[in-house]
């Protein structure tokens, strides 16, 4: 759920943990070398997701920063403890449009909620949606104590003496489940010439009109750099807009929290790909993170070590233990 501490609240889109989007994946598929699997999250309480919203997993690949291909989700009305999926996918231009347009590859899928998962295909398609075991490892009393999550960052200054370690050695996350979307495609159809950039959008039908509520892209970022004054803002824009708006806040916090001058800031939010707010992926390259991201990629740890210049421990976590290595690949639920 590193997507999940959207502002330092921590409280869901709109309050409602059907629309918080969690994590996103992308990794060469352990199974076939010539797939590739894309995995968001949503719902920390990994029961129904939201009948009027629209989930969404979009890829630049052409470098413009603007959608070239656009997986929708939009999930039914849930009837005596099921609820199905239809996935649309569009393309070109058509990946460009809010609402969920372009051909339906999926329909009707069954929502998983027991420890059995039911997987679908269409073409060179595989698809599942549903509750499983949450990959996201870190240790949340450690992070409260580098963070006041009752509203006021409380990261030690830079110029001022840092806890020797703010970690307890837990693992806070080794009981969540998630609900997920999980699809795995032939690799040659992202179109990487030679990466990709991959994020997610929630968006809610609201009297009539389509709000964007949350999003998804590098993992941790949304929840460190953001505030609640400004996540509303954020998760609604588009990440074409990304580093016009939001680099200054981002060069802000660098400075606060690891003595970054504004020039040092920029190269490293620069060398990452830090925005625009979407997730880089070679498919040239072993996936792991800013590469894509994988299950074992220790998230806290690199997004902690960033924003102070290295000089935050680790934590020590490990990767949980039961990931699988066929698909959907993330854990039986709990």
């Amino acid at each position: 759920m590193s997507n999940h501490f959207t502002g330092l609240s921590l409280g869901p889109p709109l309050g409602d943990q059907r629309l918080d989007l969690c994590d996103l994946y992308a990794f060469e598929s352990p199974a076939d070398p010539t797939r590739t699997v894309l995995i968001l999250n949503a719902n920390p309480q990994a029961d129904f997701l939201h009948p009027d919203a629209i989930y969404r997993l979009a890829i630049d690949n052409d470098g413009d920063l603007k959608n070239d291909i656009a997986f929708s989700f939009v999930f039914s009305e849930p009837v005596d403890g099921r609820q199905t999926v239809d996935v649309y996918l569009a393309v070109d231009d058509e990946a460009e449009e809010p609402e969920a347009v372009g051909e339906k590859i999926f329909d009707a899928v069954e929502v998983s909620f027991g420890k059995t998962p039911i997987i679908a295909t269409s073409d060179s398609f595989t698809f599942f949606a549903g509750a499983r075991s949450d990959a996201f490892f870190f240790d949340f009393d450690g992070v409260k104590a580098l963070f006041d999550t009752s509203g006021t960052r409380n990261f030690t200054s830079y110029n001022q003496p840092r806890p020797e370690t703010p970690w307890t050695g837990v693992d806070s996350n080794t009981q969540a489940n998630v609900c997920s979307m999980v699809i795995e495609m032939p690799t040659s159809a992202l179109g990487a010439a030679p990466d990709v950039r991959i994020w997610g959008r929630c968006s809610l039908r609201r009297d009539g009109e389509l709000l964007h509520v949350d999003r998804a892209g590098h993992p941790s970022v949304s929840s460190f750099f953001n505030t609640d004054e400004t996540k509303e803002e954020y998760n609604a824009s588009l990440p074409v807009h990304d580093r016009e708006r939001w680099i200054g806040m981002f060069i802000h916090l660098l400075g606060h929290t690891g003595g970054y001058t504004d020039e040092e800031a920029i190269a490293a939010i620069d060398q990452e790909g830090t925005l625009p707010d979407m997730l880089t992926y070679d498919p040239s390259k072993p996936a792991k993170y800013p590469n894509g991201r994988v299950f074992t990629d220790d998230v806290i740890d690199y997004r902690l070590g960033f924003l102070t210049k290295g000089d935050c421990p680790p934590s020590g976590l490990s990767p949980h233990t039961d990931t699988l290595g066929e698909f959907p690949y993330l854990g039986t639920p709990h």
